[in-house]
């Protein structure tokens, strides 16, 4: 059983589906997560948005401060992961 699919993992991705409002969501996640932590997150995610409409690792690491390391590591999410970020990236362009 890896660390994604344990028990308490499972309870926290259940929680956090659970949540109505983005306020309820940004609660939680300021109580849970340092605001590093948040920053992180959401800076990878502005990087994969970024890499999905083909800018280049310079443009991307200009613009949101990421190192190619993570740019590079975000792609390679893209690419090879569980569809994590497609999904994500999928979501905010249906808004």
């Amino acid at each position: 059983m890896t660390m994604l699919h344990k028990p308490e993992t499972e309870r926290l991705f259940n929680t956090i589906v659970k949540f109505e409002t983005t306020e309820e969501c940004r609660s939680f996640f300021e109580d849970i997560c340092t605001i590093k932590e948040i920053q992180d997150m959401s800076q990878r995610l502005e990087v994969a948005r970024m890499l999905n409409m083909n800018k280049s690792y310079a443009e991307i690491s200009k613009e949101t401060g990421a190192s190619t390391a993570t740019i590079s590591r975000v792609n390679k999410c893209l690419i090879y992961g569980s569809d994590g970020y497609k999904k994500a990236l999928d979501k905010m362009e249906a808004e």
